[in-house]
C-alpha cells in the first residue's frame, strides 16, 4: 500500500497520539504532496545517480525560484582575523576563540564567530546562529558584546536595541555550552544580525548589497531573502572552520531553532559540506508540511515577516497547493547525510505532526542510498525519540524553545555517526 494511503487511513481512524491531536481540525487535514521521486516532467527516479543528477538539482532550483530565492554565486574574498583566544575558558575545560570574518576590504561588512572547543582536538562542532549577540550564549565575561542592532531587546539586557553587560548568558539554556563541551563537541555561533537585521526592509543593512549588479537596489523576486542571507553566513563560518586545525571540518553539524531552524535546513540543503543538519521547532518554511495548512501558514508568515523569503514566495499566500514543492523535499535534499527534526507538544503553531511527516515523506530518498529513515507514518508520543536511522525525531513536552533535553537528543544522535 502506498505510504500516503496508509497515513490517510490511520488519520481517519483517529489513532494518532493525543499529543498530536490538540487542534479540532487535525484529523480533517487533507492534502496531496508533490512526489519527491518524480520529476516535473513525470520521470520516476529509481537510482541514486538519477536523484543526484536530475531530481535533486530540479528540487533545489524550485526552492530557489519559489521559496528561499537564489543565493548569489559571486566569489567574496574572505579575511579571517583572530580577535581573542583563551585556552582556559569555562573553568579550564575549553578553548574559547573569537574570529572576525571580513567580507569587504573596507571592513564595513563582517561577522563574528564565537567558538568553544574541548581539549581533545580536532573535534566535531555544532554550528548555529544566535538571536541576541554572541554574548548571550554563555555568561563568560570574555565574550565580546555585539554592537549590532537586536530585534527582541528588553531592558536591562539591551538598551536602545544594543546589548549591555546584562545580556551575557541570557540565552545560555538554549546553548548548553558546558554540556556540549563535556560530550566532546565544539560549539560555534554567529549573531544572525551580523548578516542581516531581522526586520522589514532590512536587506540593504546586511550583506546583500555586496552582490548587487550595477544600479540594483534590492534583490530580484527570485533572489534570496533573509533566510538565504543567514544560510550563506553559516557556510562562511564553515569556510573558516576548514582553516582551523582544532576543528574536524568533515564533522560540522549545522543546527538552528525556529526561523534559524529554517535557515539551518536551507544551509544544509545547499552546502553538502555540512555533515549533519538539525531543525529545532522550525515549523512553516522549515520542516513542516505547508499543504497541511495547520498552524502558521505561508500567508501569515509572509505578512508578519515579508523579508524572510524571496518575493516569489508571496505568490503562494493562501495557495499552498500551487507551490511546486513542499518541505519534505527540503529534508530530502539533505540525503544521504543525517538529519534530525525536533518538535514541542505545546508548539502547535509550528505543526509538530507536519514536521514529523516531512521526515517520513523524505524517507524514500534515503532508501535510494540503502539508508533507514523513519519507519512509520504514525509518530511516537512525547519524550520517545526516534533515532535508529539516518533521520531522527523527537517530540518534547513544552513550548517553542531549545532545552537541555533537546541537546541530549542531538548529542546522542551525533554520537552514532561520529563515534563518540
Amino acid at each position: 500500500m502506498n505510504p500516503k494511503t496508509i497515513l490517510s487511513f490511520l488519520i481517519q481512524l483517529a489513532i494518532l497520539p493525543a499529543c498530536f491531536a490538540q487542534h479540532p481540525n487535525e484529523a480533517a487535514v487533507d492534502y496531496h504532496l508533490p512526489d519527491v521521486l518524480r520529476t516535473q516532467s513525470g520521470k520516476e527516479i529509481n537510482t541514486v545517480a538519477d536523484w543526484e543528477k536530475i531530481r535533486r538539482p530540479e528540487v533545489i532550483a524550485l526552492f530557489e525560484k519559489n521559496v528561499q530565492g537564489k543565493t548569489p554565486v559571486k566569489n567574496i574574498p574572505l579575511r579571517f582575523v583572530p580577535l581573542s583566544v583563551s585556552h582556559n575558558a569555562l573553568n579550564g575545560t575549553a578553548t574559547r576563540k573569537q574570529v572576525r570574518v571580513y567580507f569587504s576590504r573596507n571592513e564595513k561588512y563582517y561577522m563574528d564567530i564565537l567558538l568553544y572547543l574541548p581539549k581533545n582536538k580536532p573535534v566535531p562542532v555544532f554550528v548555529g546562529l544566535n538571536f541576541g549577540g554572541n554574548q548571550v550564549v554563555n555568561a563568560d565575561t570574555g565574550i565580546l558584546i555585539s554592537k549590532r542592532w537586536v530585534k527582541y531587546a528588553t531592558e536591562p539586557a539591551y538598551k536602545n536595541h544594543l546589548g549591555t553587560a546584562a545580556s551575557r548568558g541570557v540565552q545560555s539554556n538554549d546553548w548548553c555550552v558546558e554540556k556540549i563541551i563535556a560530550a566532546g563537541y565544539g560549539v560555534a555561533t554567529v549573531y544572525y544580525g551580523d548578516l542581516q537585521p531581522d526586520s522589514v526592509n532590512s536587506v540593504n543593512a546586511g550583506v546583500a548589497p555586496l552582490f548587487y549588479t550595477k544600479g540594483q537596489k534590492e534583490p530580484a523576486a527570485d533572489e534570496w531573502g533573509a533566510i538565504g542571507v543567514w544560510a550563506w553566513g553559516l557556510s562562511r563560518a564553515l569556510d573558516y572552520m576548514e582553516t582551523d586545525g582544532d576543528i574536524d571540518a568533515k564533522k560540522v553539524i549545522v543546527m538552528g531553532h525556529s526561523r534559524l531552524g529554517k535557515t539551518a535546513l536551507w544551509a544544509g540543503a545547499q552546502d553538502q559540506r555540512f555533515a549533519m543538519v538539525i531543525s529545532n521547532n522550525s515549523g512553516e518554511g522549515g520542516a513542516a508540511i505547508t499543504r497541511r495548512k495547520y498552524g502558521e501558514t505561508i500567508a501569515v508568515m509572509n505578512k508578519a515577516f515579508p523579508h524572510w523569503f524571496c518575493g516569489n514566495f508571496k505568490k503562494y499566500n493562501d495557495k499552498e497547493d500551487e507551490l511546486p514543492v513542499d518541505f519534505h523535499e527540503l529534508i530530502a535534499l539533505i540525503a544521504p547525510r543525517p538529519v534530525y527534526i525536533a518538535s514541542a507538544s505545546q508548539d502547535q503553531w509550528a505543526d509538530p505532526l507536519g514536521e514529523y511527516l516531512s521526515g517520513w515523506y523524505a524517507t524514500p530518498v534515503y532508501a535510494l542510498y540503502g539508508l533507514k529513515g523513519l519507519s512509520t507514518p504514525v509518530p511516537l508520543g512525547i519524550s520517545q525519540p526516534v533515532g535508529d536511522g539516518v533521520i531522527g525525531y523527537h517530540l518534547r513536552k513544552g513550548e517553542h524553545a531549545i532545552t537541555p533535553y533537546d541537546w541530549d537528543q542531538y548529542i546522542r544522535f551525533a554520537n552514532r555517526f561520529f563515534n563518540k
